[in-house]
């Protein structure tokens, strides 16, 4: 296999990837799913104190950088890779298995 050849095969996976992604997420809106993960999602973050966490941090940034010298997309910059890194694995895990469930029930009907 050439390194061309490899290439394509690859671009061509990540758009068949990026249609499915696309695909899935419109039945996700289409029945209203998406809102109830969204729904789980927030709750199971409060349940564990993710949220209260990251309010904590969100001050710190501010109280070090001061309000003066930081913009709402500077705190969102710093804040997403530490929130990302806070979810619990387990609520990752619960939302993937809904995600799963629902894909198999799309599937049979």
């Amino acid at each position: 296999m050439t390194i061309l050849v490899f290439i394509q095969s690859l671009q061509e996976r990540k758009l068949k990837d990026a249609q499915m992604r696309a695909t899935i997420n419109q039945k996700l809106v289409e029945t209203g799913e998406r809102e109830r993960l969204k729904e789980l999602l927030r709750a199971r973050l409060i349940e564990c104190g993710w949220r209260d966490e990251l309010k904590a941090y969100c001050k710190e940034i501010v109280q070090q950088k001061g309000l003066e010298h930081i913009t709402v997309d500077d705190l969102v910059t710093e804040m997403t890779p530490r929130g990302r890194s806070l979810v619990p694995d387990e609520v990752k895990k619960e939302l993937l298995q809904r995600i799963r469930t629902f894909l198999a029930q799309q599937s049979n009907m």
